[in-house]
């Protein structure tokens, strides 16, 4: 590894001209490579990820490998129609010329990942970011320490250090790279760490797409499929512990039918993991809290939310493994509905109706993710027209993030910028502009100085019809 951050950028700087020249099948084959060895390296992934989360393997396959594996088969699929120039239309009033849209790359770009979801939250980024032809450095989270082994490893054996490097650490290695003049930041943590990255990259004027949090919503229509909407929700909250950054976060539920959606999450709950606390705690597939602090803050929420623990409650420190929780009259003035959980506690409040749902939701800052569940498809995009989310699931959650043809992203505090796909292809990229004349005498060489009587004329027949 070569010795600081400033001699990795300059190494990388060496070789942006030529990693921008490469053509979409000498990209191609960077993202081959890297499919081939996240196949190949399959199960040092998930021990990594048992090691740091005891997270079990379906969930490790599920969740962190084929997002991955999607968005390089995506790239694969549809790269040279991305790179390809776009032609535009040409106004009357420029007649002989061509305009086209070119997609450069941006150059040298930084993706700080976090530790909740390190492969795919790490990759995910990278494959959009060499698609569109860049140099990248990747900060991971230090809280996955095994993880972040095996990436590097994984990474060195791909790619020359001045085309992808990783560098470890903690918050001041972060702080050494955000020094830097990248030319864009792709970050994925908290809104308050977020303030930080977009204050650095102020500095030096870099772009940024910013993946933050939030308190996603769920809203439950009366006419919800209540068995349905329960085991979608259940599962969504508990997936990774609950430590997912789209994961639903509290539930609004009509209150005609709220008692009845509560007894159908309890029976999801102990279908999935089982019928009882001790077995629940003992379920494989119910991953850990990723560090004592964590699960000191999680703790903390439920002991000071003041409402009715409906189901299960149990916290075991040594373990790190904090139960699936339900929560029932919650105020939503209490911590717990102040700030993102993060964890598998889940507030459901009753409303009278869903116009209530709609300004309780509106009255908060703009969610990550939104999610609707309703037997009528007018409830479900009346709700989505009367509300603002990065995006949404209409009776489902989670699924809209693994979506290739879906732009990910948050809006305002839950961030900015979108991924995936084309999306994040057009994030790594600068969208040029570029006019091309073929004629030697073009329409407004008539409107030159000086601003004789003609060349008035020929403004204003030009703004009133062209």
């Amino acid at each position: 590894m070569t010795s600081t951050p400033a001699a990795l950028f300059a190494r990388q700087q060496g070789a942006r001209w030529r990693v921008a020249a490469t053509s979409a099948d000498q990209r191609k084959a960077k993202l081959r490579a890297l499919l081939d060895a996240l196949m190949a390296h399959r199960a040092e992934a998930q021990a990594a990820l048992l090691a740091d989360f005891r997270k079990s393997p379906e969930e490790v396959d599920l969740t962190e490998l084929y997002p991955v594996i999607s968005e390089i088969k995506d790239a694969l699929r549809h790269l040279p129609r991305w790179m390809k120039p776009r032609k535009v239309s040409t106004p009357i009033g420029l007649f002989g010329s061509a305009g086209t849209i070119v997609h450069e790359p941006r150059g040298l770009v930084l993706i700080i990942s976090p530790w909740n979801y390190p492969i795919y939250l790490t990759l995910g980024p990278l494959v959009s970011a060499l698609a569109a032809g860049n140099c990248a450095v990747i900060k991971p989270s230090e809280f996955t320490p095994h993880t972040t082994a095996f990436l590097k490893k994984l990474l060195a054996g791909l790619f020359p250090e001045e085309e992808v490097a990783l560098v470890e650490g903690d918050a001041e290695a972060a702080k050494a790279l955000l020094a830097l003049p990248f030319d864009h930041i792709f970050f994925t943590g908290s809104p308050a760490v977020g303030k930080v990255v977009m204050k650095a990259a102020a500095e030096h004027l870099t772009s940024v797409t910013l993946e933050l949090g939030g308190k996603s919503p769920v809203l439950v229509a009366e006419d919800a499929d209540l068995r349905e909407a329960a085991r979608k929700i259940a599962w969504g909250k508990c997936l990774n512990g609950g430590q997912t950054c789209v994961a639903p976060d509290y539930v609004l539920v009509h209150e005609r039918v709220h008692d009845a959606l509560v007894e159908e999450l309890k029976k999801a709950l102990m279908h999935f993991y089982g019928a009882d606390a001790s077995a629940r705690q003992a379920s494989p597939d119910l991953a850990r809290i990723v560090n004592g602090h964590h699960l000191a803050r999680i703790k903390a929420l439920l002991d000071t939310s003041g409402a009715t623990v409906s189901f299960d409650g149990d916290c075991h420190a040594a373990a790190r493994y904090m139960a699936p929780t339900l929560l029932t009259d919650v105020d939503p003035a209490s911590p717990v509905m102040q700030e993102e959980i993060f964890g598998p506690l889940l507030p459901i409040l009753k409303v009278p109706d869903m116009d209530a749902a709609v300004a309780f939701v509106n009255a908060r800052p703009k969610p990550l993710a939104l999610y609707i569940f309703s037997g009528s498809r007018r409830m479900a995009e009346s709700l989505i027209a009367r509300t603002t989310a990065g995006g949404s699931c209409i009776n489902d959650t989670i699924l809209h993030f693994a979506h290739t043809g879906l732009p990910t992203g948050g809006v305002n505090t839950s961030g900015f910028g979108k991924a995936h796909g084309i999306h994040g292809f057009e994030a790594f990229s600068n969208a040029r502009g570029v006019l091309r004349q073929r004629t030697r005498y073009s329409a407004i060489q008539l409107m030159y100085p000086p601003y004789t009587g003609f060349v008035r004329r020929m403004i204003d027949l030009t703004m009133k019809y062209f």
